[in-house]
C-alpha cells in the first residue's frame, strides 16, 4: 500500500463568520510552536448566509464568503508552508444545504423537475404512490399550513427582471415557476402593456406576446423523452434571457408584469383573492408545505431528519466530478493534504466512493504518480490521507479493504474514557441512579423504542418509501405475493429497530461475513420482539438485506433487490444515531460520561487489558487513525466527561449527595398536572452535569451568569431531544420553563446557599480527580498509535457541552501567553523544566498544566517521528499494590523507544484525598516491567529528569521513582 504523507497532530479549528481564515492564520505561529503540524478545519466551501457549522454547503466548488475569499485561503496555507505544517479538510459529500435561494442545482430541480439539468444530483422519489404528490417535490418549508400561509400574504410572487425569472418568495427562501407556467403572468400582463405604448413601440408588444407564446410551448416538467428534455434545457434560458432583454429595453414592460403580480398575490383578509395564485403554485413542480408533512410525506433523502438538508448522488460520475471540482484543485496545489469525510455511512457505497477519491487524488499528485511509475495503482492506493467519520460498535471492525487512515476517533473517545471508569462500582452507581428516579430502566429496551419512535415520527416518510420498494420485490414471486405491504413495513420496521450497528455494507459484488452476521442478529431479535408475527415475513427480509434473494432471482428482479438493500443501509444509519445518541442517551443516565458518540453506556469501564488490545490492534491495521477526545460533535469535552468518570468512584458518596440535594431543592419543583417538573430524571442528569461543567471562578458573578445562560440552553436540547415530556416538533414550553427556572434557582441567590454549601466542596474534590484524569487521557492521546487530535480549545480545561456550546470562539490570548511563558521558562533545560513542571502543577486549576503537557509531548513526536508514525505497541505488565492503577506500554522502533506510564482511578488511589499520585507513600512497591525493552538510562521527556540507576533492578522499573515529582511519566533513552 502506497502511504499518504501521515500528520503528527492536528488541531481541530471550527470555521465560520466569527473565526475566519485571517484569524487563522494569525494562530499559525501558535499552533506550529505547540507543536501541531496540521490545522483540520471545518468545511469552508460556500454556505447557507450565518452558517455557524458549515455543513450546509450550497455550493461546492466556491468559498465561503464569510470565512474569507480565495486570497484569504491562499495566505493561510502559505503560512502552513512557512511553518512546515499542513491542512486537513473536512468535506461534506453526503448532502447540501437546499433552502434558501442559495443552492443553484435545488433552484433548477425546483423550476425544471424531471427536466432539471441536476434533477439526477438528488436522491428524489418522482413515483410517490400519494395523486398529489406523483412528479412533485414536497418542499415543507413553511411554518403554518399552506392555506394559512398562502391566505395570510406570505407567499409573494416576485420578478427578476435582470434575470427574466419569475419566482415565489417566502421569507428569505426562493421558489423559482416553472417557465412553462409563465404564460399565466405575462398573457394578462402583455394585454396590460399594449394600450400604453406607442404605435412606433408595436413591435416590442408583438415580441412579448410571441415570447408569451413561446414559453408556453416549452417542453412540460414531466416529459421523459430525453430528445424533450434536452429541447426545454435549451431552450429555458434562451427564453429567460429574452425576457430580460425585454425588460431592459422597456420600464413598462416591468411595470406591467409588476402589476400582475402583485393582483395575483392576493389581499389579506380576502381569501378569494388567492385562488389565482393557488392555482399557479398548484400548477409547479414543487409543493410547498408545512414542515410538519416532512415526516409522513417528504420525498427527497435528506440528512437524517433536516429538510433544510438533501442527499445527493455521490455515487454518480457526474455528482462526483460536481462536488469535487475545488477540493481536487486545492489536493493538486498542495494546499489540501487529507481529508476527513462526514458522515460516510450515508453514501450509496461508501468504499466505492473512497476508491474514487483516492485515485482522482492519485491523478492530481505528480509525487504519488511518480512513486509507483506505469504501474496501474495498487488497490488500495493512498495517496491521500483520509479518515472516515464511522461510528463503529466495540464488536464492529472499519472495512479492512476501505483506502482510508481510519475513523475520525469517536472509538477511540471512549476507549480511553472508559479507562478512567471503575468497572467495579457499575451495580452501585446503577442502583443509585434507580433509586433515586424511582424506577429500574432497561437501556436496550430504551433503544429499541426510541428507535421505533423515530421510525414512526420522525423518518415516517423514508420508511413508507422503503417498505412500498420491498413490497414490489415481493411481488414479483409468486412464492412472496401474498405478503402486505404493512406485513412488509412492519417487519422492516422491527429489523431496523434490533439492527446492532449503523449499517453494513452490502454491495453487488460481496456480502461480507461481518455484515452477514449483523443481518443475522438483527432479524433473530426481531423475530422475538414480534414472535406473534409470521416468521417466514422476517425471512424474507433477511433474504433481501442480505444479498440472498437477488442470487436465487431472474437477472431482471436482481437491481431491484440490490438497490432496495443499499437503500436500506443508508436508512439504518440515521435511525441508529436519532434514537440512540440523540434519544436514548437523554432517557438513560446512571452515568453521563459514557452517553457520548459512538459510546455505550453498557460498556461500564474499560480494562487495562482492553486498552492495549485496541491499540496493538490499531497499530497492526490502522496505524494512522484519528485520536480524537473532543469533537464539534462531542456530547461533553474530554475534561467534563473526565470529570464525570471520578463520580464512578465514589458511588456510596455521590448517592447521598444527590438524595441531599434533592431535599434541598424539592420545594423549587413545580406540578403541572401530573407531571413533576422537572422528573427525577432530569434531574439527576442535571446535577451531573453541574459537576461535570462547574467552572473556576464561578464565584465570579459573570462567570456564574454564563454558566447559567450556557445550561439553560442545554436544559432545552436535553428535554426536546429525550422526546419524554417535550420535543423539537412539539415544545412543552410549560415544562422547559419549569426546569430552567428549577436550575435558575440553583445558581442563583438568594435561597441557594444550602445547596452550594454542600454542593461546591463535593464537586471541587470531583474536579480534582477529574483533572488527574484529564492529564492522564492526553498523555495516553498523545503517545498511543494513530494521529491525535486536539479540538479547539482543549490545550487548557474545556467545559463544554453538546452543540451549541462546544462551538463557541475561543480566546487564544491567554494560551498564547502561557506557551510563551514556558517557552520562556523552560529555556535552560531540565532543572528548569522539572521546577516549571512542578509550579504549574501548583496552580492545576488554571489548565495550563495540560497545556504543559501537549507541548512537550508534541515535541517529542517531531524529535521523534518516526517512533510514534510507525513504531510498534507493547503493553508493559505491572506488578505491586497498585498496579491497576497504572496503564503502562512502550512504542518501539529499532533501538529507539518511548515509556508511557499513567495513573487511572485516582480517587481510589489516593483514598478520596485531593493529592497527586506522587512517590512512594503512594506507589509503594509497584513496578512496570521494562525488561524486553533495550536497557538504557532514560529520561523523562515531560520534566527533563533523570530516571535514577537504582530505581530499575532486574527490568522492573519502580512507578515511585517514575512518579515521583509528576503524576505522569514519558520516558525515552537519555542520548545527551
Amino acid at each position: 500500500m502506497v502511504r499518504p504523507d501521515v500528520p503528527r497532530a492536528t488541531y481541530r479549528l471550527q470555521l465560520n463568520r466569527g473565526f475566519t481564515f485571517a484569524q487563522a492564520t494569525e494562530l499559525v505561529p501558535y499552533l506550529a510552536e505547540l507543536g501541531v503540524s496540521h490545522v483540520y478545519l471545518s468545511p469552508y466551501f460556500k454556505a447557507r448566509p450565518g452558517s455557524l457549522h458549515g455543513y450546509d454547503i450550497v455550493d461546492h466548488n466556491a468559498l465561503n464568503p464569510e470565512i474569507g475569499s480565495r486570497a484569504d485561503l491562499d495566505r493561510l496555507c502559505a503560512a502552513l508552508r512557512q511553518h512546515g505544517m499542513g491542512q486537513v479538510l473536512d468535506i461534506v459529500p453526503n448532502h447540501v444545504g437546499v433552502l434558501g435561494a442559495d443552492n443553484p442545482w435545488w433552484q433548477d430541480v425546483l423550476q425544471n423537475g424531471h427536466a432539471a439539468v441536476h434533477a439526477s444530483f438528488f436522491d428524489i422519489d418522482w413515483e410517490r404512490l400519494r395523486d398529489e404528490l406523483h412528479g412533485k417535490l414536497l418542499v415543507p418549508v413553511l411554518g403554518e399550513p399552506y392555506g394559512v400561509v398562502l391566505e395570510r400574504g406570505e407567499l409573494v410572487l416576485a420578478f427578476d427582471a435582470e434575470q427574466g425569472e419569475i419566482s415565489i418568495r417566502y421569507g428569505s427562501h426562493r421558489f423559482p415557476l416553472d417557465p412553462q407556467t409563465y404564460p399565466r403572468i405575462l398573457a394578462p400582463a402583455a394585454e396590460r402593456l399594449r394600450p400604453r405604448l406607442a404605435e412606433e413601440e408595436a413591435a416590442l408588444a408583438d415580441a412579448f406576446d410571441s415570447l408569451a407564446l413561446a414559453f408556453g410551448v416549452l417542453p412540460k416538467v414531466t416529459e421523459t423523452a430525453p430528445t424533450r428534455i434536452a429541447e426545454r434545457q435549451r431552450s429555458v434560458p434562451l427564453h429567460t434571457q429574452r425576457l430580460a432583454r425585454l425588460c431592459a429595453r422597456s420600464a413598462e414592460v416591468v411595470r406591467c408584469i409588476e402589476e400582475e403580480l402583485q393582483q395575483l398575490n392576493g389581499r389579506p383578509g380576502e381569501p378569494a383573492s388567492f385562488d389565482s395564485l393557488d392555482k399557479l403554485l398548484s400548477a409547479q413542480v414543487f409543493r410547498l408545505a408545512s414542515w410538519r408533512m416532512a415526516a409522513d410525506d417528504i420525498n427527497y433523502r435528506r440528512f437524517f431528519d433536516i429538510n433544510e438538508l438533501a442527499a445527493l448522488r455521490v455515487e454518480e460520475p457526474a455528482v462526483f466530478e460536481a462536488t469535487h471540482r475545488l477540493l481536487f484543485e486545492l489536493v493538486a496545489s498542495g494546499q489540501v493534504n487529507g481529508v476527513r469525510v462526514d458522515h460516510p455511512d450515508g453514501l450509496y457505497d461508501p468504499a466505492e466512493y473512497f476508491s474514487r477519491l483516492q485515485h482522482a487524488a492519485a491523478e492530481r499528485l505528480p509525487a504519488f504518480t511518480a512513486a509507483i511509475g506505469d504501474a496501474a495503482p495498487p488497490e488500495r492506493a493512498s495517496p491521500l490521507y483520509m479518515v472516515v467519520e464511522k461510528i463503529i460498535a466495540a464488536f464492529e471492525q472499519l472495512p479492512a479493504a476501505w483506502p482510508v487512515a481510519g475513523t475520525t476517533g469517536y472509538d477511540f473517545a471512549n476507549l480511553v474514557n472508559g479507562l478512567f471508569v471503575d468497572a467495579s462500582a457499575e451495580a452501585k452507581l446503577t442502583r443509585g441512579y434507580f433509586a433515586f428516579v424511582q424506577g429500574r430502566l432497561d437501556f436496550d429496551e430504551i433503544v429499541y423504542r426510541s428507535k421505533k419512535r423515530i421510525m414512526h415520527v420522525v423518518v415516517a416518510a423514508e420508511l413508507n418509501a422503503l417498505a412500498s420498494l420491498l413490497a414490489r420485490i415481493a411481488q414479483a414471486n409468486r412464492a412472496t405475493c401474498d405478503f402486505t405491504q404493512y406485513s412488509l413495513r412492519a417487519a422492516l420496521t422491527e429489523v431496523v429497530a434490533c439492527f446492532p450497528v449503523y449499517r453494513t455494507y452490502v454491495t453487488a459484488t460481496q456480502v461480507s461475513p461481518e455484515d452477514r452476521r449483523f443481518i443475522d442478529w438483527a432479524v433473530r431479535v426481531a423475530k422475538k420482539k414480534a414472535a406473534a408475527s409470521e416468521a417466514t415475513v422476517f425471512d424474507f427480509v433477511h433474504a433481501v438485506l442480505s444479498g440472498d434473494l437477488a442470487q436465487q432471482r431472474p437477472e431482471t428482479e436482481r437491481a431491484h433487490i440490490l438497490r432496495f438493500a443499499m437503500k436500506v443501509q443508508q436508512f439504518t444509519g440515521p435511525v441508529m444515531a436519532k434514537g440512540v445518541e440523540d434519544t436514548a442517551f437523554y432517557l438513560y443516565n446512571p452515568l453521563l460520561s459514557l452517553n457520548e458518540v459512538g459510546g455505550d453506556p453498557r460498556r461500564f469501564g474499560v480494562s487495562i487489558p482492553a486498552f492495549h488490545h485496541a491499540n496493538a490492534h490499531r497499530a497492526a491495521h490502522w496505524p494512522h487513525a484519528m485520536l480524537a477526545t473532543s469533537t464539534h460533535d462531542s456530547k461533553r469535552s474530554e475534561d467534563v466527561r473526565a470529570r464525570i468518570d471520578a463520580l464512578s468512584e465514589m458511588p456510596a458518596e455521590w448517592r447521598l449527595h444527590v438524595a441531599r440535594w434533592r431535599r434541598l431543592n424539592r420545594s423549587r419543583k413545580q406540578k403541572l398536572d401530573e407531571l413533576e417538573a422537572p422528573t427525577r430524571n432530569d434531574e439527576y442528569l442535571l446535577y451531573q452535569t453541574l459537576v461535570g461543567a462547574w467552572p473556576d471562578h464561578a464565584d465570579e458573578p459573570a462567570t456564574r451568569a454564563e454558566l447559567g445562560e450556557r445550561i439553560e440552553r442545554y436544559q432545552i436540547k436535553v428535554v426536546r431531544e429525550a422526546k419524554a415530556v417535550s420535543s423539537w416538533i412539539n415544545p412543552n414550553e410549560a415544562y422547559e420553563a419549569a426546569y430552567v427556572d428549577f436550575a435558575r434557582a440553583l445558581l442563583t441567590p438568594p435561597g441557594n446557599e444550602r445547596f452550594l454549601a454542600d454542593f461546591i466542596p463535593f464537586q471541587r474534590r470531583v474536579a480534582w480527580f477529574g483533572m488527574l484524569n484529564s492529564l492522564a487521557q492526553t498523555l495516553l492521546k498523545l503517545t498511543a498509535p494513530g494521529v491525535p487530535d486536539i479540538y479547539q480549545g482543549c490545550e487548557l480545561w474545556q467545559l463544554a457541552l453538546v452543540d451549541p456550546d462546544n462551538r463557541r470562539g475561543v480566546d487564544y490570548a491567554p494560551r498564547r501567553q502561557a506557551l510563551d511563558a514556558m517557552r520562556a521558562a523552560a529555556g535552560g533545560g531540565g532543572e528548569t523544566l522539572g521546577s516549571l513542571a512542578r509550579d504549574l502543577l501548583q496552580h492545576i486549576d488554571d489548565g495550563r498544566i495540560k497545556q504543559f503537557v501537549i507541548w512537550r509531548v508534541l515535541g517529542l513526536r517531531r524529535e521523534r517521528e518516526g517512533l510514534f508514525r510507525d513504531g510498534g505497541y507493547t503493553p508493559l505488565p505491572t506488578a505491586g499494590a497498585k498496579a491497576d492503577h497504572v496503564c503502562a506500554y512502550a512504542r518501539v522502533i529499532g533501538e529507539d523507544c518511548a515509556i508511557v506510564i499513567a495513573p487511572r482511578l485516582a480517587c481510589t488511589l489516593m483514598g478520596g484525598e485531593s493529592r497527586l499520585p506522587l512517590g512512594a507513600d503512594v506507589w509503594e512497591d509497584t513496578s512496570v516491567d521494562i525488561s524486553a525493552l533495550p536497557q538504557r538510562t532514560l529520561r523523562d521527556a515531560l520534566t527533563g529528569t533523570r530516571v535514577d540507576a537504582n530505581a530499575i533492578q532486574n527490568g522492573l522499573l519502580s512507578v515511585a521513582a517514575a512518579l515521583d515529582v509528576f503524576p505522569l511519566a514519558l520516558l525515552v533513552p537519555d542520548d545527551r
